[in-house]
């Protein structure tokens, strides 16, 4: 670790609340790491994971993909461990590791047998302040960023399809902009780009540590003190501050044709209300909306509609809501056409299902049963400790609390029909949504274009 970026004491004593729920303890460190102890002793393991409240969009205008490319970097090594060797040492402690990037967070984990937390944590906090970056590693690691995006984006029309989608759906926000970055800024990124993104943001006082699995927290506490508590904290570090959407007046409509189509379909997408502390309600209504019109391939609104009917339009419908982020979501519909049936007329069809969602309201029996499956799915989701680590990571990092993950089970139960339906009048407003027909290049059956 760099010896000039790391205070000559530990930083004073720790603060801890605990919460009974899911044997919950928090804490956070005199220099701002702020940190989450999950107990479950059902097994000898443990899963370490250090979140950063820094994704793709608080990224510098211009500098797309440099929080995807960062955590790559961080892999590279620091003047303890050489390029490679993180991984290389959990894996010989038969563990595995890895990171992901999305817009409003960057995370690290290790999953590892419980007397091996020591060792995570001595690497971890080594490359929180003390990474190490040659050209070599930036020119080879940006080859690989380039490489990913060619394979995952630029060679799958689908992926692009999305990618513009969602560039059409934000006027102004940078969730418009793609996480892995715009190829000609992506490839413009250098060394320095990495570094000054790194030395702002990758700080204790910007982070969050998660430790779950069979722990004690005052063991874990004391580690993190040991470990994370010497590190300096980024000074005037402030809150994220981010553009917002302007008023959006008018419906945006796209269509790509590609000659690698296996599959056309239909989307729409709308400006949803995010989940926010404190206020979960609208986001659980939305949670139920999703359910009602396409949680379910037989059984939801829009399969009995459109693809077990009488005259079947579609062979795949489905309905998502994208509400656990730091800033304004998504909900969105999306339709694929049986052969017969044209992008145009299941557009039409699909128009017709929630209009007259909208005249007949919520199935009381088919709210009842969606209800009782969210509260199985969220007992079983207590069984993936793993799950949960992230789960915790996810929240804090997007602006909620541990007692807002706690409480929203409840507020799941506590939704009714009406609460959906004054979400769903609120949420289908034409002018807040991309509607967008993916196509094959050759293909003439889609009917007349948006």
């Amino acid at each position: 670790m760099l010896r000039t970026l790391v205070l000559p004491f530990v930083l004073g004593a720790v603060t801890a609340t605990t919460a009974l729920a899911d044997k919950v303890t928090t804490f956070t460190l005199e220099n701002g790491l702020e940190a989450v102890v999950i107990q479950d002793h059902r097994a000898p393991v443990v899963t370490h994971m250090m979140w950063y409240k820094i994704g793709s969009a608080d990224e510098p205008r211009g500098k797309s993909g440099i929080a995807h490319f960062l955590e790559h970097l961080m892999f590279k090594g620091t003047d303890t461990l050489a390029p490679g060797e993180f991984s290389a040492t959990v894996e010989a402690q038969g563990g595995d590791d890895n990171a992901f990037t999305y817009y409003d967070y960057t995370a690290y984990f290790q999953r590892v047998a419980t007397d091996r937390l020591d060792l995570m944590m001595t690497m971890e906090a080594d490359r929180m302040r003390g990474l190490t970056l040659s050209e070599a590693d930036v020119e080879t690691e940006r080859a690989v960023i380039i490489e990913e995006r060619a394979q995952r984006t630029d060679s799958d029309p689908g992926s692009l399809f999305g990618e513009q989608r969602r560039a059409a759906q934000y006027l102004n926000h940078p969730y418009g902009t793609p996480v892995i970055g715009w190829k000609h800024e992506a490839e413009a990124l250098t060394r320095e780009d990495a570094l000054s993104f790194y030395r702002t943001f990758y700080a204790p006082n910007n982070a969050i540590l998660i430790v779950a699995g069979d722990v004690n927290p005052d063991d874990v506490r004391a580690l993190a003190t040991t470990h994370y508590g010497p590190i300096a904290p980024t000074l005037g570090l402030g809150p994220r501050v981010r553009v917002t959407e302007p008023p959006q007046l008018s419906e945006r409509r796209l269509t790509m044709s590609d000659p690698r189509v296996a599959q056309p379909y239909v989307i729409r997408s709308y400006l949803a209300p995010e989940r926010n502390t404190g206020a979960q309600e609208k986001a659980a209504a939305l949670t139920f909306l999703a359910e009602l019109l396409g949680g379910n391939g037989t059984t939801s609104i829009m399969a009995r509609s459109l693809q077990f009917g009488d005259a079947p339009k579609a062979v795949y419908t489905s309905a998502f809501y994208s509400g656990q982020s730091l800033d304004i979501g998504e909900f969105g519909v999306v339709a694929v056409p049986t052969p017969d049936t044209s992008l145009a007329d299941l557009e039409s069809a699909v128009d017709g299902v929630l209009t007259q969602f909208l005249t007949d309201g919520v199935d009381q029996v088919a709210f009842d049963r969606i209800k009782r499956q969210l509260r199985a799915e969220e007992i079983y989701a207590r069984d993936n400790v793993t799950g949960l680590a992230r789960e915790y990571g996810t929240a804090l990092t997007t602006g909620l609390t541990v007692a807002d993950v706690q409480a929203w089970p409840e507020i799941l139960q506590a939704v009714t029909p009406e609460d959906v339906m004054a979400a769903a009048r609120d949420v289908l407003n034409r002018s807040n949504a991309v509607t967008g027909w993916l196509q094959r290049q050759d293909d003439s059956s889609t009917g007349v274009k948006p």
